[in-house]
């Protein structure tokens, strides 16, 4: 589902978290299947991987709706990292199917639309914020303006726009943070992933980031895909959550969170009892 005019959007979006979502579905016994909601956004079938002999992944069936943000949860060693870095075409499965927006990812050929954030933001110190946020589009062979054009937008999103000119080492940890999502915006994906971006962030300053990316969702409709360690962070953020097992990583369960209104408070009672209950399980 891809966007026409995607800036165009998110600045009508504004503040609000109750834009246009897309069809959703529940996943409990007896509830909609994924043929309810159209064709995945991404799609993955008996996915398998292995490293040393040793199987990490295994028999991964897993749908993505389009337009929703789904959380990757589980133990150190379950495969999260490693399902992302499949899903994103960095890695090729050893068994199963991969489909991107009903193309098989082996003959995908718009990998530009997928974004990748990684845990580390990944500046480079010897380029501007500016040119940092553009670094992702020289590959497209984009004009120099026209770079520079999606790099102003995309700072402008995240409230950046004032710092275009500064140096990665004059930002503070959360600007950084900042940048890195620009850089992951201004490639205007319709898939955004991300490997526990806000891991390293303080707690307030994570907060401000998980309402940037839930005021840009809004507006954009794009599909979320993010690993995290932080049962609270996937419950803020997420429709829904897929839980992982280690030895071999395997889905133990999916947690849909459709009945959990937005904005998601974590010291509010419905809230901070799912993030309980996903701990306990944990």
């Amino acid at each position: 589902m891809y966007l026409m005019d995607w800036y165009s959007s998110l600045r009508l979006a504004g503040d609000s978290f109750s834009a246009a979502r897309a069809p959703r579905a529940s996943f409990e016994s007896g509830a909609a299947s994924v043929s309810d909601w159209g064709a995945p956004a991404i799609k993955a079938t008996a996915i398998a991987k292995s490293f040393g002999g040793s199987l990490v992944l295994d028999a991964i069936d897993l749908a993505v709706r389009p337009g929703e943000i789904l959380a990757l949860i589980g133990p150190s060693g379950c495969g999260k990292s490693t399902l992302l870095n499949i899903l994103s075409g960095l890695l090729s499965p050893d068994a199963g199917e991969l489909v991107i927006d009903g193309t098989p990812a082996r003959q995908f050929d718009d990998w530009r639309r997928v974004a990748y954030m990684f845990q580390e933001d990944r500046l480079l110190p010897w380029r501007t914020v500016r040119d940092n946020v553009a670094f992702g589009l020289e590959s497209a062979r984009l004009p120099l303006a026209e770079r520079r054009r999606r790099a102003a937008d995309a700072l402008s999103l995240v409230g950046l726009e004032a710092v275009a000119d500064a140096w990665p080492h004059e930002l503070s940890g959360g600007m950084r943070s900042r940048v890195a999502l620009a850089r992951s915006l201004a490639v205007r994906p319709t898939l955004l992933l991300m490997d526990e971006p806000f891991s390293r962030l303080d707690p307030e300053t994570r907060s401000q980031m998980h309402d940037e990316v839930l005021r840009i969702h809004a507006g954009s409709g794009m599909t979320v895909v993010f690993v995290t360690h932080d049962m609270e962070e996937a419950v803020v953020l997420a429709d829904r959550i897929v839980r992982l097992v280690p030895r071999p990583g395997r889905i133990a369960e999916e947690v849909d969170l459709d009945d959990l209104p937005r904005p998601r408070i974590p010291t509010d009672a419905d809230v901070a009892e799912r993030v309980r209950q996903l701990r306990v399980r944990s």
